[in-house]
């Protein structure tokens, strides 16, 4: 797999874990039939956060040398981590319900 094409894989995984904790009802959408808290959510979000993370230091590893990062990068990572998960929080907890 080239770069490009492993970057955009990645892009994609990240959308699906980033919003996955907000379009189920189950923790880690296979324990529980129950109803999960935002607590619950943002737990599940953290760990989808450092599971794509390990994804990327995977690709980067085999594409070549690992390259050190500075606190600034997983500030900025963790920032648009956060914003890829945008439209599943919108879908849960902001769009009127019409029962």
């Amino acid at each position: 797999m080239g770069s490009s094409s492993s970057v955009f894989v990645l892009l994609l995984i990240a959308v699906a874990l980033a919003n996955a904790p907000f379009l189920t009802r189950r923790v880690f959408g296979l324990f529980g039939p129950g109803e999960k808290s935002l607590g619950a959510r943002l737990g599940e979000l953290l760990v989808a956060y450092f599971v794509v993370g390990g994804l990327g230091l995977f690709l980067e590893q085999t594409s070549g040398q690992i390259f050190p990062q500075g606190w600034e990068f997983y500030a900025v990572t963790a920032t648009l981590f956060l914003t890829l998960a945008f439209p599943g929080f919108v879908f849960r907890y902001l769009l009127k319900r019409h029962d």
